[in-house]
């Protein structure tokens, strides 16, 4: 994507207990929520600070409540319209994953009808621009293992230990 994709984001920094993430929303949605540093950041967003946004605030509070131990999904609009149509179909295979559960990526591949495709939807799944609210770190590798998370693994460790003791 070109910088000029991105002239139209409105952008908010929000300090978490995880770290420092950014997010940003489009006008159809939540477009983006990253750790700042984390694997596939972009770099070059452009667009406007907007601390004040509404849909970005509500967004910082439902990130505050999930890792407050008292949220177990998120209720936002989101902007799912970058990416590639498969890599968008996966990131809507991974909302169905409810919390406190996970899933292997051979499982997910076969969910989306493309059992031959597990590289693909790994690939998929670590290019996720919403960290947290479309649940990548839910997904596993077919042993049960931690592999992958572009938030780093100690983050996707802390997340699902989270979860297993949400309310």
């Amino acid at each position: 994507m070109t910088r000029k994709t991105f002239e139209h984001l409105l952008l908010k920094q929000h300090p978490t207990r995880m770290g420092a993430m950014v997010l940003a929303r489009t006008p159809q949605g939540l477009y983006g929520v990253w750790f700042v540093g984390q694997k596939h950041f972009p770099t070059a967003l452009g667009g406007t600070e907007a601390p004040n946004d509404a849909l970005l605030c509500e967004a910082a509070a439902q990130i505050d409540t999930y890792l407050a131990g008292t949220r177990r999904a998120f209720d936002l609009p989101l902007d799912l319209t970058r990416g590639t149509a498969f890599q968008r179909a996966v990131w809507q295979a991974l909302q169905s994953i409810a919390c406190g559960q996970t899933l292997s990526y051979g499982a997910l591949a076969v969910q989306l009808g493309q059992p031959q495709a597990v590289r693909a939807v790994a690939a998929a799944v670590g290019r996720n621009p919403l960290s947290l609210v479309v649940p990548c770190h839910r997904v596993l590798g077919v042993d049960g293992s931690l592999t992958g998370y572009a938030g780093g693994l100690e983050r996707k460790r802390a997340l699902l230990q989270l979860e297993q003791h949400h309310d």
